[in-house]
C-alpha cells in the first residue's frame, strides 16, 4: 500500500532535482510551504487529493494506480508446503 510519507519522499527528490525552493514549489502548486514541509518531511497527517494532484503536476509527475493481484496458492503448493512442514516435524 502507498503510503503518503512515500509520496512526500519522492516529491523533494523531484523538487531537489528541478532545484526549486518549498516556497517556489509551493507558490506554484497553491498550496502552503507549510504544508509541502510537513509533507516532505513525514509529518502531513493526511492530505487532500487535490492538492497531491496539483504538487504532482507541478513537478512534472503523474499518479499510477495498480490492482495488486493476490494469488491464491495451487494444490501441488499446498502439498509441498505441508511436506517441507512434516519433514521439520521432530517429534516422530
Amino acid at each position: 500500500m502507498l503510503e503518503l510519507i512515500s509520496v512526500g519522499t519522492q516529491i523533494a527528490k523531484r523538487r531537489k532535482a528541478l532545484k526549486l525552493s518549498q516556497v517556489e514549489l509551493s507558490n506554484k502548486a497553491g498550496l502552503s510551504r507549510a504544508t509541502l514541509d510537513a509533507l516532505e518531511n513525514g509529518r502531513a497527517g493526511e492530505l487532500g487529493f487535490s492538492k497531491v494532484t496539483r504538487l504532482l503536476t507541478s513537478l512534472g509527475l503523474e499518479l499510477t494506480l495498480q490492482t495488486a493481484i493476490s494469488r491464491r496458492p495451487t494444490l501441488d503448493e499446498l502439498m509441498q508446503e505441508d511436506c517441507d512442514d512434516k519433514s521439520l516435524d521432530r517429534r516422530g
